[in-house]
């Protein structure tokens, strides 16, 4: 019977997640609203058992945390739902306190934060988010956090930069290499000669295993950042070149994206975070290094190439 569970398991980091449990040969429960996903995701996978959930049917939380020791929170909401963050967070910390879970690992972002104050960015920088998003993933956090000062759940969250790879489509790297097989202009957002870090996605899930079953995780926050700082730019220029083609590139600057969020909700909504791409938040991750040892790291030129391969074998399979 699996001791850990993946909440919103479907999403890109619970699939690497996923395939670090399976690596280490452990088994673990995958929890999502619809089972056909869960089915398509890892049914074919016999160290994974797929339970349902829904999150306002408190007996459901309940059910889908029963016999677990450690929850992984992945849950994910649409972009601009945000105001669920904290209260689909306080539902399940409920049913998992009553079902007797002992910990649960919060996969979290740098909007809390608001805007850098210091760059790079610890884990003690002050938490003074001036986005709503960035209050709500704040109050998602201060929930678990919480719980696990007054001895209710063990709880720890860990921040992940805005992330690429194999398979991933909700990244801002995404339609650079679509573009790049395509042999089209590509479409970035923000100010694109900024320092970023971008995050390899299957580098996190190690990671987070070996992050959820450390006692000494718990109680406080941890980074894990990308493999160096790069602009944009710089990205998308490698890809076009590993691809063998000629870099063409469309900006959509906050104005543009002003006008593009009149029809488009996604775009209305990147509008507000839009601060990342002028004032970036580059984190400094010695802290997770020091508890856990060195943490592999995939290159940006070696992560490109993978990802490159996996857009031309999705290109040719339609």
């Amino acid at each position: 019977m699996p001791d850990i569970a993946l909440f919103g398991a479907a999403g890109a980091i619970g699939r690497t997640v996923a395939d670090a449990l399976r690596a280490e040969g452990r088994p673990y429960r995958v929890v999502g609203r619809h089972r056909e996903t869960l089915e398509r995701e890892f049914g074919a996978d016999p160290s994974a058992e797929i339970a349902t959930w829904d999150p306002d049917d408190a007996a459901s939380v309940r059910r889908a945390a029963s016999g677990i020791t450690t929850i992984v929170y992945l849950v994910g909401v649409p972009y601009d739902q945000f105001s669920k963050h904290p209260e689909i967070m306080r539902k399940t910390l409920e049913g998992a306190i009553a079902a007797g879970v002992s910990q649960m690992l919060l996969v979290g972002t740098v909007y809390p934060y608001g805007l850098p104050q210091t760059t790079p960015v610890r884990e003690d920088h002050p938490r003074e988010p001036h986005t709503f998003k960035g209050r709500m993933r704040k109050i998602q956090e201060d929930l678990l956090l919480d719980a696990d000062a007054r001895g209710a759940i063990r709880g720890t969250v860990l921040r992940l930069p805005d992330f690429y790879g194999p398979g991933i489509t909700a990244s801002f790297l995404h339609d650079a290499f679509a573009a790049a097989v395509s042999r089209r202009r590509a479409n970035l957002v923000g100010l694109i000669d900024r320092p970023h870090e971008f995050l390899y996605v299957p580098d996190a899930g190690p990671v987070i295993t070996a992050l959820s079953a450390n006692p000494g995780a718990y109680g406080r926050v941890w980074h894990f950042a990308g493999a160096g700082t790069i602009t944009q730019r710089d990205f998308a220029e490698r890809i076009f070149k590993a691809a063998g083609a000629e870099p063409k590139f469309l900006v959509a600057n906050k104005l543009m994206l002003r006008a593009l969020g009149m029809f488009d909700p996604f775009m209305r909504e990147l509008v507000e975070m839009n601060y990342l791409m002028s004032d970036p938040v580059i984190m400094d991750d010695s802290a997770i290094h020091g508890l856990l040892g060195p943490l592999h790291k995939t290159s940006y030129d070696e992560g490109i190439r993978t990802t490159l391969e996996a857009q031309l074998r999705e290109k040719t399979a339609v």
